[in-house]
């Protein structure tokens, strides 16, 4: 067991100056992702005005407090400073004090019957980030735990999406029936929005071609099932490069774009910090970022 943990947090290796700023890029990314989103959401939230479908803590405080006022922005003020703050590191819980505004703001803005996933991985990286820095005093030893969770969240959260599958359809989720399905549902939505759909090669094929779709579908099926090999360097940038592969196919078949997901999977999948590291030897002055 303390083996495995330690391949996942790397406690008793030295953290590399490389590896310091490669967090420090992620924290940067993080922030302004998360800052695009609530501050987009805050003007959204001021045009509702009841509760349609309550999300999370929604389903235990009154949400539409929020509605039709300036609330929103505040809040969205708020979070941008702690999160500032956390990145400054003038108060260690900055960041998971920023998750519980981010997740109030999340669900006044999803409650009106349609819940997005678009934002999910960043606030488990969010929250990786936050409980690291809130519990481990020590900077070197919390940038490591906040890795090592984030790499063992983000591949158990794709895990438990391919067990939600399994568990609630079987194998058969991964019938090529069932994408062909979806694809003439969304070809439904794009020309009710739009007023006009047009099928690309590849759904035109997938249509004609129920093994091309059952292949496909259990190709994502199959990924999802081994998010656990994110949880270690030798195995992480291949799982990595399977999960974008596998987000390229959502976008091609069902004109689903997880933007979020992509950017932040490249970000994390790859080991950026070796080549950060000979950056760092050459430019000494990062070090001090």
């Amino acid at each position: 067991m303390e083996t495995f943990f330690s391949k996942i947090f790397n406690w008793n290796v030295p953290l590399t100056e490389g590896k310091r700023l490669y967090f420090r890029i992620v924290e940067v990314v993080l922030g302004l992702q998360i800052m695009y989103n609530i501050w987009g959401w805050a003007f959204y939230i001021q045009d509702l005005t009841e509760v349609v479908l309550p999300l999370g803590l929604a389903n235990y405080i009154d949400v539409s407090y929020s509605f039709g006022s300036n609330l929103p922005i505040l809040n969205a003020a708020i979070i941008s400073g702690l999160l500032v703050m956390g990145f400054l590191r003038k108060w260690r819980h900055s960041y998971i004090l920023a998750l519980l505004f981010f997740h109030l703001q999340y669900i006044a803005r999803f409650s009106q019957g349609e819940i997005s996933h678009g934002t999910n991985l960043g606030g488990i990286i969010l929250l990786s980030i936050g409980a690291s820095f809130s519990v481990v005093r020590k900077e070197e030893d919390a940038l490591k735990t906040a890795l090592g969770l984030i790499f063992f969240f983000v591949g158990l959260g794709y895990m438990s999406a391919a067990f939600s599958k399994l568990i609630g359809t079987g194998l058969h989720w991964a019938d090529g029936e069932h994408l062909r399905l979806w694809i003439a549902e969304r070809g439904t939505d794009k020309l009710s929005q739009n007023g006009v759909f047009e099928l690309n090669i590849l759904q035109t094929f997938l249509l004609e071609h129920t093994w091309a779709a059952t292949l496909t579908l259990g190709f994502g099926l199959l990924v999802e099932l081994s998010g656990f090999l994110l949880w270690f360097r030798k195995t992480r940038w291949i799982q990595t490069t399977f999960l974008l592969s596998m987000h390229v196919g959502i976008v091609a078949t069902l004109n689903i774009y997880f933007s979020d997901y992509v950017y932040l999977l490249l970000l994390i999948g790859y080991p950026w910090d070796l080549l950060l590291e000979k950056v760092v030897n050459r430019h000494p002055i990062l070090k001090t970022i």
